[in-house]
C-alpha cells in the first residue's frame, strides 16, 4: 500500500464518531429570539357603538303651561308658553321643562243660542267661547328652534297628584276610624289649600279675577298657568345618540323591583264604556335605570294591562268604579311579566277621583252637599211659612227669605225678581223647585263615573309577576 491510500485510511477514520456515540449527544446550535414587536402584541378592539334615534313620534304629547295672559278675542292672537314636564325620547332628555313653545289661536266657536240663555239666566252676559288653539314652534335651551304640527287639548288648570291608600292588612282600626282618619285628611287637605290660595304669589291677581267674575260682561282670557297637552301630529327628529354594546347590554332586562314606572295612558279609558277584559295600553314617559346606571326601560316602551272591574255611574247617585291590572312590559322586542295596579293618577281637582289600597279608582262625593241640600230645604220652608206668624200683612214675604229663595230656584235672575216683586208664591215656587233640584242632582240623578283622559300620566310600581302555583 503507497503512502497515498494511508492517508485516505486515516482521513475516513478521523471523520467516524467515537465508539458508543449518539445523535442525542451531539450538541445543537443555540437559537437566537429576535424582539417582540408591536405587531406580535394582543390588540384590543374597542366595543364598537350603535347609534339609538332620539324622534319623538306622533301622538306623543307636549305638556305646556300658558306663560301669559291671552284674550279670546280674535283668531291669530299669539300664546306663548313652557313645558311643565320634560319629554324623552330613548334615555335622553330632548324637550327639558321649562322649554319655550308658540303658537296662536287658530278658532273661536259663536256661542249657541241655549247656552247663551242660560247663561244670561244667571246674570252672565258674556258666555265663554268654545275655541281652538295650537302651538307651531319649540325654542331649546341652546337656542335651536324646530317646527311643530300639533293638536291641542285641555290639560287641566289645576292637577293634584293622587297615591293609594296603604294595603288594608298594614292600617289599624276599624271602618270607623278608618272614615275619621279619611275625613281629618281631607279636611287637613281643604285647609292646606285655602293656605296656599293665600300666601301663594299672584293672589292678588287671583282676587281681582274673582271679583271681575262677578261682573254682568267681561272679557274672555286665558290665564297664566293655563295647561294644555299638545299631541305631535308629525314625528320630531333630534338626532341620534352614540352608547355602547356594555350600555345597552341591561336592556329589556328585569326593572329592580322598588322603581316607580312613569306612563301615559295612550287611550281614553271610562268606567262608562269600558268592560272587564278590555285592553289598557300605556306608555312609558321617562328611562328606567337599574342599579348600575344602565338602561332598562327605553321612554316609549309599552306597559300592557286590561280592565279587571268597570262600573258604570248609576241612578240614585251611584258613582263609577275601575281597576286596571298591569300584565306585561313590552320593550326592543322584549317581553316580560309583571302584575301591578295603578299606584298614582294625576287627574283634575274636580273630578274628585281617589284610589283605593289595589289601586282601584272611584269618585267621591264632597260632604257639602249635604249642607246645600238641607239650606235649600229650610229655605223653601221659610218663603212658604205664613206671613202673620211674623206679623207680616199676607201676600208679602221677608225680602231675605224672598231673596235666597230666588237664588236657589234661579241663581242671580231668580234672587232679584224674587226681591222686586215682593210675591211670596213666586218666591215659594222658586224656593220649592231650587230644593228639588238640590234633592234630584245631589241624591237622585246619576253618578259620575271615573275618566281617565288620552295621555293622562300614572305611575306604576313594578313588581315581578309571581310563578302560577302548582296544583
Amino acid at each position: 500500500m503507497g503512502l497515498f491510500g494511508i492517508l485516505q485510511i486515516c482521513t475516513l477514520w478521523a471523520q467516524e464518531p467515537p465508539s458508543g456515540a449518539t445523535e442525542q449527544n451531539t450538541p445543537e446550535p443555540a437559537l437566537t429570539l429576535r424582539p417582540a414587536t408591536p405587531a406580535d402584541k394582543p390588540v384590543h378592539h374597542p366595543e364598537k357603538p350603535e347609534l339609538s334615534e332620539l324622534i319623538l313620534v306622533g301622538g306623543t304629547p307636549i305638556r305646556v303651561a300658558i306663560s301669559d295672559r291671552v284674550r279670546i278675542s280674535q283668531e291669530g292672537a299669539p300664546i306663548h308658553g313652557r313645558v311643565t314636564d320634560t319629554v324623552y325620547a330613548f334615555d335622553q332628555a330632548v324637550i327639558p321643562a321649562g322649554c319655550e313653545v308658540t303658537g296662536r289661536v287658530t278658532g273661536i266657536d259663536a256661542v249657541s243660542r241655549i247656552h247663551r240663555v242660560m247663561a244670561i239666566a244667571d246674570a252672565d252676559f258674556s258666555p265663554r267661547h268654545q275655541y281652538e288653539i295650537t302651538f307651531d314652534t319649540l325654542v331649546l335651551p341652546d337656542g335651536r328652534r324646530f317646527p311643530l304640527e300639533t293638536t291641542v287639548g285641555p290639560g287641566g288648570e289645576r292637577m293634584v297628584h293622587l297615591v293609594s291608600a296603604p294595603n288594608s292588612a298594614t292600617r289599624k282600626g276599624n271602618l270607623v276610624t278608618q272614615a275619621v282618619s279619611a275625613a281629618k285628611q281631607e279636611v287637613h287637605n281643604d285647609i292646606h289649600r285655602a293656605r296656599w290660595e293665600i300666601k301663594s304669589p299672584g293672589r292678588m291677581h287671583r282676587i281681582k279675577q274673582l271679583l271681575l267674575a262677578q261682573l254682568l260682561y267681561r272679557r274672555e282670557y286665558l290665564e297664566p298657568g293655563t295647561r294644555f297637552n299638545a299631541d305631535l301630529d308629525v314625528p320630531v327628529d333630534f338626532g341620534s345618540v352614540s352608547r355602547t354594546p356594555l350600555q345597552l347590554s341591561a336592556l329589556g332586562t328585569e326593572p329592580p323591583t322598588d322603581v316607580v314606572i312613569h306612563a301615559r295612558l295612550a287611550e281614553k279609558v271610562s268606567s262608562a264604556t269600558v268592560h272587564r277584559g278590555d285592553p289598557v295600553h300605556t306608555v312609558i314617559t321617562q328611562p328606567v335605570l337599574n342599579s348600575e346606571h344602565q338602561l332598562v326601560l327605553p321612554a316609549d316602551s309599552r306597559i300592557m294591562g286590561e280592565v279587571t272591574q268597570a262600573k258604570p255611574a248609576r241612578k240614585l247617585h251611584h258613582n263609577g268604579e275601575l281597576r286596571i291590572m298591569f300584565k306585561s312590559i313590552e320593550t326592543n322586542g322584549t317581553v316580560r311579566a309583571m302584575q301591578d295596579s295603578l299606584e298614582g293618577v294625576e287627574t283634575n281637582k274636580a273630578a274628585d277621583v281617589k284610589l283605593d289600597a289595589e289601586g282601584g279608582a272611584h269618585t267621591s262625593d264632597s260632604k257639602s252637599r249635604y249642607v246645600a241640600t238641607g239650606l235649600s230645604i229650610f229655605v223653601a220652608s221659610a218663603a212658604a211659612h205664613p206671613e202673620s206668624d211674623n206679623g207680616e200683612s199676607d201676600g208679602i214675604a221677608d225680602p231675605a227669605t224672598r231673596t235666597a229663595a230666588g237664588g236657589f230656584g234661579f241663581k242671580l235672575v231668580g234672587a232679584v225678581v224674587s226681591l222686586v216683586s215682593r210675591s211670596k208664591v213666586f218666591s215659594s215656587t222658586m224656593g220649592v223647585y231650587g230644593a228639588s233640584m238640590s234633592v234630584y242632582s245631589h241624591f237622585l240623578s246619576r253618578g259620575r263615573d271615573v275618566v281617565f283622559a288620552k295621555d293622562t300620566p300614572v305611575e306604576i310600581g313594578f313588581h315581578a309577576a309571581r310563578p302560577a302555583a302548582v296544583p
